[in-house]
């Protein structure tokens, strides 16, 4: 048995995740883009590069990683791009979008050889909550004044827009790319390029892709416009989970299992958020899971077992793929989940084990 803790990226059901993605592709004619910020491991992109056309990025590190590991097209997005960033990042890229008008300006020179972009900020979205809400008071994300972005058309080929996340209603999508397209409509008519971001849940059960398809093909069509998406969740759900081991059960007035993992430094969103973790089994004996860390709340959830749990005993948690390889942390000095593959056949490959050596050289 591999020792635990590990990630589990299973890829039958990242290859399920790519037959919608083609879906979708092939309704609509837009780009995919792997969403680097939510994942970027690697040794999982042979399942993904054939279905999806490249990868966005959100820092020079994403950008060059997207560029050497998984090919395609290569787009280049920071809040704040530093003067020695931009000079490597023009090698990799082959669209470069600015936050702000002010760093489209400063870097004109720099990028003349490749398409040039801008974000921009609808000033609403589906987020629920304040931290990850692009549209909140004073957001620094993107531009979002029509005179502005009018003056500097000349200046750009296209916009990037991200206002979705984890939006399964393709009602509200609807809705929102119509407002979209009646405050921005004459601005968008004069580009080459439209990247609606990531956020939207089109690999969920039961999302209608086939709609969802049809609206962004009339969208292209009446602006005149490549539209691009930019899918990161969407690209990974339900693709890999969080092995673990029971290390000690108590009862501090509950029934309490501590695991070789911590949430702090392996789930990181889930304290961010305050959200639970998934374990998918139920039955009659409850437990509070804990992580290893000495963070008082470092808590993975509580749930039901159809047995009481002993040392020993493995559990797997849910939905581990988004947003936690590339949040992991040695907080505590607590061992790193190796990386592990679910092959299509059934049989796993240990992609990357993680040793003191690895800690030692991340702090100093």
């Amino acid at each position: 048995m591999i020792p635990t803790p590990y990630y589990l990226i299973d890829k039958t059901r990242l290859a399920a995740n790519m037959a919608k993605m083609d879906q979708l592709r092939t309704a609509s004619g837009a780009k995919c883009l792997l969403a680097l910020k939510c994942f970027a491991t690697w040794p999982a992109f042979d399942v993904m590069r054939g279905h999806m056309d490249g990868t966005t990025s959100s820092s020079l590190y994403e950008l060059r990683l997207g560029r050497q590991r998984f090919g395609g097209e290569t787009h280049a997005y920071s809040v704040a791009w530093a003067e020695d960033e931009v000079d490597e990042a023009v090698g990799y890229a082959d669209k470069i979008i600015f936050n702000s008008i002010s760093q489209l300006q400063r870097f004109a020179d720099k990028t003349t050889g490749i398409a040039r972009g801008l974000r921009l900020n609808p000033q609403f979205s589906t987020s629920h909550f304040d931290l990850a809400d692009p549209a909140r008071a004073f957001s620094r994300l993107g531009e979002w004044d029509l005179a502005k972005l009018t003056a500097v058309a000349d200046q750009i080929s296209g916009v990037m827009i991200h206002y979705n996340c984890e939006n399964d209603d393709f009602a509200l999508f609807d809705r929102q790319l119509t407002r979209i397209e009646s405050e921005f409509g004459d601005f968008l008519q004069g580009l080459e390029w439209v990247s609606l971001g990531g956020g939207i849940h089109f690999t969920g059960e039961g999302y209608p892709i086939e709609a969802l398809g049809a609206r962004l093909k009339a969208f292209a069509a009446r602006f005149g416009v490549q539209v691009y998406l930019e899918p990161g969740e969407a690209a990974i759900t339900g693709a890999a989970s969080l092995e673990v081991t029971v290390l000690d059960v108590l009862n501090n007035g509950k029934d309490l299992a501590i695991v070789d993992s911590s949430v702090e430094a392996h789930m990181l969103d889930l304290l961010i958020y305050r959200e639970s973790a998934k374990i998918k089994v139920s039955g009659d004996h409850p437990y509070m899971i804990c992580g290893k860390s000495c963070l008082a709340g470092d808590i993975f959830g509580e749930f039901t077992f159809p047995a009481p749990l002993v040392v020993g005993d493995r559990l797997s948690i849910a939905d581990a793929a988004g947003y936690t390889m590339v949040k992991k942390n040695w907080f505590n000095g607590v061992k790193m989940p190796s990386l592990v593959l679910r092959e299509l056949d059934g049989s796993l490959t240990v992609a990357r084990v993680f040793d003191y050596a690895d800690f030692e050289g991340n702090l100093g």
